[in-house]
């Protein structure tokens, strides 16, 4: 998604306004990539084990993209923590199930996917586009398993319509262009969003929101029709997550290939302060024992 819509011009806009385009995302090779059964199904990751840091960062893909768009960010942030990527069902070399492609299947699947990894929690959870909706719900739903958030272009709640309310030329064009998996997704996200906003709140967590603001005067949002850019959603949207901390980039919405050193310094700086604040409560606890 947009999300200059968000915090920066009074439209919303949105991945699925890319998405919709007939252009496919290219695909590189993720050298370290592997792919292995998960409950008989195969499933395409790549962790890099840090054994000298305590951080474990989890990545989670857009629509339609697949993890070697975080190549250059994983790069970076390796010599620092443990990292994990992977392709949702259907995605890369992951094979599709019959599973319903919504927030809550998606997050348990992952959660899974990090146990059977031999991962534990708590995480640092990087969403792009969809995926930040994803992590937003599985912060929510297991805040105890969560150490701090990164959302890269993210997608929020109600900024997408319910697709019946798409406009026609919409629907058809997504039934069409797109694969049943990434469908389906999109179908779910509007549910996806209400299940975020049903869970508890997660101002506690530490947070970094980056938004997506390109300046040249030939970016335009799209949003096929598919946007609820009312005055009063694009109000409770900015509301959301008031404690996160902001930063504006001139990128496009594909962050993570366009601009990965930015993302890769959002990790690592919450890598360090998570860790900072967790050694401050160690030693707090460790002086006050009773308490």
């Amino acid at each position: 998604m947009d999300c200059r819509a968000l915090y920066a011009t009074p439209a919303l806009s949105l991945a699925i306004g890319s998405a919709l385009m007939l252009a496919s995302p290219a695909h590189g090779a993720v050298e370290k990539a592997t792919t292995d059964l998960i409950e008989g199904t195969r499933l395409e990751s790549l962790v890099i084990r840090q054994p000298a840091s305590k951080a474990v960062v989890v990545f989670e893909n857009g629509s339609r993209v697949t993890l070697d768009k975080w190549d250059k960010v994983i790069e970076a942030v390796s010599p620092e923590a443990t990292v994990f990527a992977y392709n949702r069902s259907g995605y890369g070399k992951s094979e599709a199930t019959d599973a319903t492609r919504d927030g809550d299947t998606i997050v348990e699947q992952l959660r899974e996917i990090l146990k059977r990894k031999g991962l534990q929690p708590p995480y640092i959870l990087v969403g792009h586009s969809l995926g930040g909706l994803y992590v937003q719900l599985f912060a929510r739903r297991h805040p105890e398993e969560v150490q701090g958030i990164v959302l890269v272009d993210a997608l929020f709640p109600r900024v997408v319509k319910k697709t019946e309310d798409f406009p026609w030329a919409t629907q058809v064009a997504k039934k069409i262009v797109f694969s049943s998996v990434v469908s389906q997704e999109i179908d779910n996200i509007y549910d996806t969003g209400e299940a975020v906003l049903a869970a508890p709140g997660i101002d506690d967590k530490p947070m970094v929101v980056l938004i997506n603001k390109p300046t040249s005067a030939t970016a335009l949002p799209v949003d096929f029709g598919a946007i609820d850019n009312t005055p009063e959603n694009v109000a409770f949207v900015r509301k959301l997550y008031p404690k996160a901390k902001k930063i504006v980039v001139d990128s496009d919405h594909q962050m993570q290939t366009a601009n990965p050193e930015v993302i890769a310094a959002a990790i690592k700086d919450m890598i360090r302060t998570t860790a900072a604040a967790a050694a401050a409560r160690t030693t707090a606890a460790a002086a006050n024992p009773g308490k």
